[in-house]
């Protein structure tokens, strides 16, 4: 049986803004917390197979930080999982995307950006987790300034390949 190898690029949470973010996470979500700190996916898989044209597009331009606004958490996939959803409209987000996906899809598909607390995969919200999940305050606004491209070998904890600071 092979191995799947997955490469992603993300938007990393600042760890002093992340500790209540990572506190509901470890809490209800260990599995996951354990795999890859909190982030909002900017990539995935699936869009960057022509990998060396993303990372020439990342490291041939300087980008400006963005900041993305998070409204109230709610579940998903069946009440299973639970996120932070963005707030449109998130231009700056869908520029970066469109920036680094340049010379491999002319038209990326709109991405909402997110922050998954537990994720259904290896995780499963109740009506009492997702009540004590309401009690927290989470950040409304964060600033991202830093660009990361990662990678999971299999069921392994994602690993960062190249990260590029925003200005």
């Amino acid at each position: 049986m092979t191995r799947q190898t997955r490469k992603q690029i993300t938007l990393f949470i600042e760890p002093e803004i992340a500790r209540t973010i990572e506190r509901v996470r470890q809490k209800y979500n260990p599995v996951q917390y354990a795999l890859i700190d909190s982030h909002v996916t900017l990539c995935r898989e699936d869009e960057i197979v022509q990998f060396e044209q993303v990372l020439t597009n990342i490291r041939k331009q300087r980008f400006k930080s963005i900041f993305i606004d998070f409204g109230p958490v709610v579940r998903f996939s069946e009440g299973k999982g639970v996120m932070l959803p963005s707030l449109d409209p998130n231009t700056a987000y869908h520029e970066l995307r469109k920036t680094l996906l340049r010379g491999i899809i002319g038209d990326p598909r709109i991405h909402a950006p997110h922050i998954t607390l537990i994720h259904p995969r290896n995780g499963m919200c109740t009506d009492d987790i997702f009540a004590d999940i309401l009690t927290y305050s989470f950040p409304e606004r964060i600033i991202f300034r830093k660009i990361s491209v990662i990678e999971q070998y299999g069921t392994d904890p994602w690993q960062i390949l190249y990260e590029s600071d925003m200005v």
